[in-house]
């Protein structure tokens, strides 16, 4: 996999919108944060066009992007926030540029399509805060994205869980929002699990789409490959009137537990206050055991 250089004082971040729309003036607090880390901002065209839901025409938004991917002055790209629409312009894009010079792409959820896309490709990308999260997000998760983009070692230790299956795996990670992955079997941004680590998330879905998702992952071939599992936050989930009978995590279980591989789970990322940052398609090296995980990425 190949590792975008990572930032140096002076360089400039492009802040811009891939799917939902960002028509309020709110990009200060990051703005400011990346001025602390000695960094420079450009604000792109997508930031208050207003499309229905999204931030602008599907053109509109590939154009953005294409423009701060083909600059070779923008050193990364941080999509300000998710929701739905990253997919509807993926196929617009020319990486021919990109792949000259190579440059982080940031976020998660949404942003999902364009880590997993650029995993196919064969670049790494980061997965943590996105602009709109900045002033709730936790110091640590804060702390975890300057360490990502500047090359600084990163690792993480968290308590145990009483639903981790222990073990010790080495893979690559993959991944992101589990109802994205879902979404992209089948086509050209759809990744490799052979031997990976997957990584998954969710937010506000129906417990039995959990279970389908799941579903889907396992007859798709991706778990039984896996090396092993880190479950992130399943936030704000919703039951039907009849419940499912499982929540999130305990789904997740089920589905994966015949397979003889470490799992984590309730790990600090997501669409929670504690979205510690993840460096896509970057090898990693996890251990599960009683006294708690230990998740740390090779240089």
């Amino acid at each position: 996999m190949i590792t975008p250089p990572y930032l140096q004082k002076g360089d400039t971040v492009a802040l811009l919108a891939t799917a939902r729309k960002n028509i309020d003036d709110n990009l200060k607090p990051t703005i400011d944060l990346l001025h602390s880390w000695g960094l420079e901002a450009v604000v792109g065209t997508t930031i208050g066009l207003d499309f229905n839901q999204l931030a602008g025409t599907d053109e509109q938004r590939a154009a953005d992007f294409q423009h701060q991917l083909d600059n070779p002055n923008i050193k990364a790209i941080w999509c300000v926030r998710g929701g739905y629409g990253t997919v509807r312009m993926i196929d617009l894009l020319d990486f021919t540029k990109f792949k000259q010079h190579p440059k982080w792409i940031i976020g998660f959820s949404d942003v999902t399509v364009l880590h997993n896309h650029l995993n196919t490709m064969g670049y790494k990308s980061i997965h943590g805060v996105m602009p709109v999260t900045i002033p709730r997000a936790t110091p640590a998760a804060i702390s975890s994205m300057k360490s990502s983009l500047f090359g600084e070692p990163l690792s993480y230790s968290i308590g145990p869980d009483k639903m981790n299956r222990f073990g010790k795996a080495t893979g690559e990670l993959v991944g992101g929002n589990l109802s994205i992955l879902y979404s992209l079997l089948g086509s050209q941004s759809a990744i490799d699990c052979k031997d990976k680590i997957l990584f998954i998330e969710d937010l506000d879905e129906y417990l039995y789409h959990i279970d389908r998702m799941m579903m889907n992952l396992r007859r798709n071939g991706c778990i039984e490959n896996l090396k092993g599992i880190i479950i992130g936050g399943m936030t704000k989930m919703k039951d039907n009137e009849v419940p499912w009978g499982k929540n999130a995590l305990e789904i997740v279980d089920d589905v994966t537990k015949k397979y003889n591989i470490p799992v984590i789970f309730n790990f600090p990322a997501g669409h929670i206050q504690d979205n510690r940052a993840l460096i896509m398609g970057n090898t990693i090296s996890i251990d599960v055991n009683e006294s708690g995980s230990t998740v740390i990425f090779q240089k």
